[in-house]
C-alpha cells in the first residue's frame, strides 16, 4: 500500500494490512508534532536574544513584571520540552498498537491548537507589551495543524477498519 494512499482519510480500506497502514497514520502525525516542537525549541535555544527582547518588552512597567516575564518564559521552554517526550511516547504506542482515545484525544488538541493559534493576533492585541507573532507563523502553524488532523482522521478511520477486520476473523 502506497503510503499517500495510506494517509488518505477516503480511501477505501480492504486488507489487515491496508488498516494497518492507515491506523499508522496517526502515530506519523503525532511524529510531525513532535518535530515541529524540537524545532522549536531549538530555534528559541539559539535565539535567546529574541526571547530576552520579549521579556523586556513585557518587563517595560517594573523588575517584578520583568521577573515575571523571565520565569513564564522559562516555564514556558521546560514545558515545551515535557509536551514533546510525552508526544514521542504517545507516538511510540500508537506506532506498536494504534488506539482510538489517542487519536482522538490529539484530534481534540490539535483543534484547540488551531483556534488558539488563529486568536493569537487578537489576543496580543489585547494585552499591552505582547510581543505579536508574525502573520506567516501563524499561517504555517494551522497548515500543519490541518495536515495533523487529516493523518488522526485516517488514523481513525484505519483504526477502526483494524478492529473490524480483527473481530471478523476472529469469529
Amino acid at each position: 500500500m502506497s503510503i499517500i494512499r495510506a494517509f488518505n482519510p477516503t480511501a477505501p480500506i480492504t486488507t489487515e494490512a491496508e488498516a494497518e497502514a492507515a491506523a499508522r497514520s496517526s502515530a506519523i502525525s503525532i511524529f510531525i508534532g513532535v518535530v515541529v516542537g524540537i524545532i522549536g525549541i531549538v530555534w528559541t535555544l539559539m535565539n535567546p536574544g529574541v526571547i530576552d527582547a520579549a521579556v523586556a518588552q513585557a518587563g517595560a512597567e517594573s523588575e517584578q513584571a520583568a521577573a515575571m516575564a523571565r520565569t513564564g518564559a522559562q516555564m514556558g521552554l521546560w514545558l515545551a520540552g515535557l509536551f514533546v517526550v510525552a508526544q514521542v511516547v504517545f507516538g511510540v504506542i500508537q506506532w506498536k498498537s494504534p488506539k482510538k482515545w489517542i487519536a482522538i484525544l490529539f484530534m481534540v488538541l490539535i483543534v484547540l491548537g488551531a483556534l488558539s493559534t488563529a486568536a493569537t493576533p487578537l489576543m496580543a492585541g489585547l494585552a499591552p507589551n505582547t510581543p505579536v507573532t508574525p502573520t506567516w507563523q501563524i499561517v504555517l502553524s494551522i497548515a500543519i495543524m490541518i495536515v495533523q488532523l487529516i493523518l488522526h482522521i485516517a488514523g481513525l478511520r484505519g483504526i477502526n477498519r483494524l478492529e473490524s477486520i480483527q473481530m471478523d476473523a476472529a469469529r
